[in-house]
C-alpha cells in the first residue's frame, strides 16, 4: 500500500501500527506513592490497580521535563514517556532513590513499543489490568494481550500504545498483520499524530513550555499536595488562565496554503501577534492543512480566524479526528 491507501485503510475501518522507541521506567516500594506524588502533576493516590493517568514532570519553575502516562500494576508504577525525555525523567527520579523506601528502574530496552491507530474494536481489547510479561514468558500468539503485551496505554484521539516484551515483538507484529493491520511509516505517523492532537517533545513542547500551556485534559490535579513546580502551576491556574496554549488550527478546505509552515507566526486580522505554529500536516480526511500551535489566550476560542502568511487559519479544538 502507498501512504494514501494506508491512511484510508486506517481512517475508514482498518488498523495501523507504528513502532518507535519509548521510555519505560518502573517505580516500586512502600513509599512509591508518596514519592511520585511529590514529583508529578497528577494525584497518584487516586490511581487504582490497572488504571492509568496522564501526568507531567515539571522542574522547580513549572516548566516541562516530560509528559508521561502512569500505569499502576499492583505495588509497581510503570511510567511511559517519549524517547526524547526518557533519560531526563529517569535521572529526575533516580537521584532521589537514597531518600526513601522506593526503587527506580529503567526497563526501556526490555520492550518494544507500538502506537495503534484506527478501529480498535474495543470489545476485543479488554481491561488494562495485565501483568508485566518478560522475555522468559511464552504466551500464546494471539491478538492482543496474550501475544506478549506487557501493558496497553490509551492516548489522545483514540490511539493506543502497546508495550511488548522483546522476545514476543516479532510474533506480535505478525499477528497484527494477519489481522489486517498495516505498518505506518514516519510521514504517515506525523499526519495521524497531528490529527489525533498528540504533541511531540522537541517539536510542540520542550523545557521552555510551562505545563498548563499544553492544555491536555487530566494532566494536572489542583487538589493534591505539594510537588516540584506546584507553586508556579497553581498560581497560573488560580489567577485565571495561561498566556498561551497549544491547540489546533486548520486551513480552508482545499486550500494549498503553501505559507503554512512549521515555525510560522500567527497574527490577528488587525496585525497583532497571536501565536506560533509547531507542527503541520495535510489531512486527507478533512481535505485541508492541519496544524498544532501555541495560540494566545485572547484568540483561543474555537472558530477564531487568524492569519498565517496570506492564508486564514481557524482555531479548532483537539483532536481533529477521534
Amino acid at each position: 500500500m502507498n501512504n494514501l491507501e494506508s491512511y484510508n485503510h486506517i481512517r475508514f475501518g482498518g488498523t495501523g501500527f507504528y513502532e518507535q522507541k519509548r521510555g519505560l521506567i518502573a517505580v516500586s516500594g512502600k513509599e512509591a506513592v508518596q514519592f511520585l506524588d511529590g514529583m508529578i502533576t497528577n494525584d497518584v493516590k487516586t490511581l487504582e490497580d490497572g488504571q492509568q493517568m496522564l501526568a507531567a514532570f515539571p522542574n522547580a519553575h513549572g516548566r516541562l521535563l516530560g509528559v508521561a502516562r502512569v500505569l499502576r500494576q499492583g505495588d509497581r508504577f510503570l511510567i511511559e514517556t517519549e524517547e526524547a525525555t526518557r533519560e531526563k525523567v529517569f535521572q529526575n527520579l533516580f537521584r532521589f532513590t537514597f531518600a526513601g523506601d522506593f526503587f527506580v528502574e529503567d526497563l526501556s530496552d526490555e520492550f518494544r513499543y507500538f502506537d495503534i491507530f484506527g478501529d480498535l474494536d474495543t470489545e476485543s481489547w479488554p481491561s488494562l489490568t495485565v501483568r508485566l510479561l518478560t522475555q522468559a514468558d511464552d504466551p500464546q500468539n494471539s491478538l492482543p494481550y496474550e501475544g506478549g503485551v506487557a501493558a496497553a496505554l490509551g492516548g489522545r484521539g483514540g490511539s493506543l500504545t502497546l508495550i511488548v516484551a522483546n522476545g514476543n515483538a516479532d510474533k506480535y507484529i505478525a499477528t497484527l498483520r494477519s489481522n489486517g493491520a498495516v505498518e505506518i511509516d514516519d510521514e504517515l505517523y506525523e499526519t495521524l499524530r497531528i490529527e489525533s492532537g498528540i504533541p511531540k517533545y522537541g517539536v510542540d513542547m520542550d523545557e521552555t513550555t510551562i505545563v498548563p500551556e499544553l492544555g491536555l485534559d487530566g494532566l494536572i490535579s489542583y487538589n493534591k499536595g505539594c510537588y516540584i513546580g506546584q507553586e508556579i502551576i497553581a498560581r497560573i491556574h488560580f489567577r485565571g488562565h495561561v498566556a498561551k496554549q497549544l491547540t489546533g488550527l486548520w486551513s480552508e478546505p482545499g486550500a494549498v496554503a503553501t505559507g503554512v509552515l512549521q515555525g510560522s507566526e500567527l497574527t490577528s486580522h488587525d496585525g497583532k501577534s497571536a501565536g506560533r505554529i509547531t507542527s503541520v500536516s495535510y489531512s486527507p480526511k478533512l481535505e485541508r492543512k492541519i496544524v498544532l500551535g501555541f495560540v494566545r489566550w485572547d484568540y483561543l476560542a474555537e472558530g477564531t480566524e487568524l492569519m498565517v502568511a496570506d492564508h486564514t487559519a481557524t482555531v479548532r479544538n483537539l483532536p481533529f479526528v477521534a
